[in-house]
């Protein structure tokens, strides 16, 4: 039974959940992880891990997109950034990196004020594709009509709409909003539609034709939406009552549509519980920007940092954790869990007798607030494994 507290009045509040709340409980079977599969099906690609890049200009370029897609993932492309901005993005990345952090907003306000150009969508997406690379691409849903037309005939592969909220309906008296089902069926690649928090919006996104689902408001390391705006619901909760609409859909019409936790997801174990709360793959951040290939090693900053009325993102410090490959299929040189998380999700989905992703989300989950520090003192008082 759902728990639901009074407020006061008669205003009232679910009882919600996030990933330090709840553990994973090991299955009565165990499967050898070689045997576990952890690929996933999005329209007519199938990857093999269910790792999306983010589409952060600290963490994407096409460089970084073509290694995804070695990997067996994929990778995003912000064309709302600089890399559609600028024909040197590299260098006013480093400016941002290079900089203090007093005055930092404004430095990123000003570096995006430089306009988007078509001929630069149209480049990047042809130096992926030029290096083996599946060119995903993103902008927000206002800029989607023009920009995904330039993308496809570039030879884009997937088209993201991203947003802090997406939804079907959209009340405006100052425009016309776009309408997404129609973007969606004439768009000739497949849509992914985010970000979403909740049953009803994501149905409706689905029965737009989506191709997949992001859920996800503010959980990313970057992201300050929950404090400037208010919103979210922590991730467990979100993407089970997101995924929950995915599965009334297919018993419905037998059409499967993922579900795409986007952050929130530090370390495999996180990743491992977004699975067995439904979701299908998982969007990575702040992870990726930590690699070596990352085009602003180091750092990371969030879509909405530029925004230039009201900023939900900051500039952070990842530290370099290796290469691409080390974080997420390893060797591991951290034991924090924030490298190999591949390695680890195939590990957990063996302790809970799951041979594939969709076994995965029938996993045991339990209410666990002191999973992480029961038994940890030394740790803690150390600053080492579970400490940190």
């Amino acid at each position: 039974m759902e728990a639901t507290i009074v407020l006061g009045g008669n205003k009232k509040a679910r009882r919600v959940y996030g990933f330090d709340e709840v553990a994973l409980v090991p299955a009565s079977l165990s499967v050898d992880p070689r045997d576990v599969d952890t690929s996933w099906q999005l329209g007519n690609y199938n990857f093999k891990i269910p790792i999306v890049a983010a589409a952060l200009d600290a963490a994407v370029n096409p460089k970084v997109a073509a290694e995804m897609t070695r990997l067996g993932g994929f990778a995003v492309l912000n064309l709302d950034g600089l890399q559609a901005r600028y024909d040197d993005p590299d260098s006013v990345m480093q400016e941002i990196c290079d900089a203090p952090n007093e005055g930092i907003i404004e430095l990123v306000q000003g570096k995006y004020k430089a306009p988007v150009r078509e001929e630069l969508i149209a480049q990047r997406v042809k130096e992926i594709k030029a290096l083996g690379g599946i060119a995903a691409v993103s902008s927000t849903q206002a800029n989607a009509p023009r920009y995904a037309q330039v993308a496809a005939e570039a030879g884009a592969d997937i088209y993201v709409i991203q947003s802090t909220i997406t939804s079907l309906r959209h009340y405006s008296s100052y425009y016309t909003p776009v309408d997404i089902a129609k973007f969606v069926k004439d768009s000739p690649i497949p849509v992914i539609l985010g970000n979403c928090v909740s049953y009803e919006p994501t149905l409706e996104l689905i029965q737009a034709g989506a191709a997949g689902i992001l859920v996800g408001v503010g959980p990313g390391a970057i992201c300050t939406s929950r404090k400037v705006l208010g919103l979210g619901v922590p991730q467990i909760t979100a993407v089970a009552d997101c995924a929950a609409a995915r599965d009334a859909h297919y018993e419905a019409t037998g059409k499967y549509v993922p579900i795409i936790a986007d952050g929130g997801m530090r370390t495999g174990g996180d990743i491992s519980k977004a699975v067995a709360a439904g979701a299908d793959a998982m969007m990575l951040g702040s992870s990726i920007a930590a690699s070596k290939e990352a085009p602003a090693p180091g750092y990371s900053w969030g879509m909405a940092t530029s925004s230039a009325d009201l900023p939900r993102g900051t500039r952070i410090r990842t530290e370099i954790w290796g290469s691409l490959e080390e974080i997420l299929m390893g060797p591991a040189h951290k034991d924090d869990g924030t490298m190999n998380l591949v390695g680890a999700l195939r590990l957990s989905m063996s302790c809970c007798g799951s041979r594939n992703l969709r076994e995965m989300h029938d996993a045991e989950l339990v209410i666990a607030p002191t999973l992480a520090t029961e038994g940890k003192h030394l740790q803690r008082a150390q600053g080492v494994g579970q400490g940190r």
